[in-house]
């Protein structure tokens, strides 16, 4: 099931081959790196040496409330210059929601909606269909708001191998997740999918194409708390070897820079921080890295990824309005003391956070959605001339 050949095309089209760093970091051809064949430190020096989007960029996770495309990508396009996303609206049902949305993206697999949720079927039917139309719409929607932006960077979301694998039912009713050759094979269809999204997004904007891998479920994958199709026990854990190569191979095969966003509680940070990801995205301001509850073998992995040069995007802002007044300056706290903390200097946290909202904002209001999208990049302004003290 090969789309090398359309791949290709897709990238000449863009303009996208033969680029070299030097044309990249000026504005012209954008370099897109081939997969690397490699482990462990070798793909984070692969990662590191790729192309990085502008210091001071911010960015949002992914969703926005609304169903109205070219509104969600035209907001998205002016508050985050630098780093826009793909606006995703899960309101707007069936096939727009993460996992469905994921779905549409795989080659040769389809799913359709049964009453526990997506479930692989024999052949694409409706389902499948209004994945693909809604998604179509979606870059129809960005590729118009980036014609006057013409913004160098953009991100795309996905669930990740693992979320996916928990997120979907093969035929008898059990997750995916239950049988690992069928984990192989969504891993495989993802990234086959995930090369055609970026050469198609790039080939519309015109810009170098950041992926998001979100693994929300990740955690409970690897502590095997996922209950059975039965609801009367849980499915096996998966190793860290076998999920951290998994990971591996679909973030070195996509040959692009990937960050791996993970809002959980605890998230797996030396397990991502050991699969070549470009960057890792956590919710800040969870109890187990911010304030007095911070612990101190979480804040070490946090340290360690930043030693490695691989910046972190920091989930700083409510997803939620808060019901009060709020400023930049009271959300960069958290990072202004975790700088402080690990011992950086506050200057480097331009190049090292990408403040984001704690996770997305497809609960907001829209008017807190907009305000969130615009504090983040107020709070990346900040990185570039943080204070000595606050």
């Amino acid at each position: 099931m090969s789309t090398d050949d359309a791949l290709e095309a897709a990238l000449a089209a863009a303009g996208l081959t033969g680029a070299t760093p030097e044309q990249t970091a000026g504005g012209g051809a954008i370099v897109v790196p081939g997969p690397v064949d490699q482990d462990g430190a070798g793909a984070a020096e692969a990662a590191a040496a790729r192309p990085r989007w502008p210091d001071g960029a911010a960015t949002g996770v992914g969703s926005l409330p609304g169903t109205d495309p070219r509104e969600a990508a035209a907001m998205v396009v002016g508050e985050l210059p630098l780093l826009p996303h793909l606006p995703e609206l899960p309101a707007r049902g069936v096939g727009a929601d993460m996992i469905g949305r994921t779905a549409g993206l795989l080659v040769d697999i389809a799913v359709e909606l049964v009453p526990s949720g997506y479930r692989v079927t024999a052949r694409p039917g409706g389902v499948h269909r209004r994945a693909v139309d809604l998604l179509r719409t979606d870059l129809d929607a960005l590729d118009e708001a980036c014609e006057v932006a013409r913004p160098g960077w953009v991100k795309v979301q996905a669930a990740g191998p693992w979320t996916l694998a928990a997120g979907v039912e093969l035929h008898a009713g059990h997750r995916v997740l239950t049988d690992r050759g069928a984990v192989r094979e969504f891993t495989a269809s993802l990234q086959e999918g995930l090369r055609a999204h970026v050469a198609e997004v790039a080939t519309r904007t015109g810009a170098q194409v950041l992926v998001q891998l979100d693994e929300p479920t990740l955690p409970a994958v690897l502590a095997g708390t996922l209950p059975t199709a039965s609801g009367y026990g849980t499915v096996r854990s998966v190793g860290r070897n076998e999920a951290q190569d998994a990971l591996r191979d679909l973030v070195t095969g996509l040959g692009v820079p990937v960050v791996v966003h993970c809002c959980a509680d605890r998230p797996p940070l030396r397990l991502l921080a050991d699969i070549g990801a470009a960057g890792i995205g956590i919710d800040a301001t969870r109890p187990v890295f911010s304030g007095d509850t911070a612990q101190p073998a979480a804040l070490d992995a946090l340290g360690e990824i930043w030693d490695a040069g691989t910046p972190l995007l920091l989930g700083l802002v409510p997803t939620l309005d808060p019901g009060r007044p709020v400023t930049s300056r009271d959300l960069a706290r958290p990072a202004f003391d975790l700088a402080d903390r690990l011992g950086f200097d506050r200057s480097r946290l331009a190049a090292l956070a990408v403040p984001t909202p704690t996770c997305g904002l497809a609960g907001a209001t829209p008017s807190w959605a907009r305000q969130a999208l615009a504090l983040s990049r107020e709070l990346g302004e900040a990185f570039l001339d943080p204070p000595e003290d606050s």
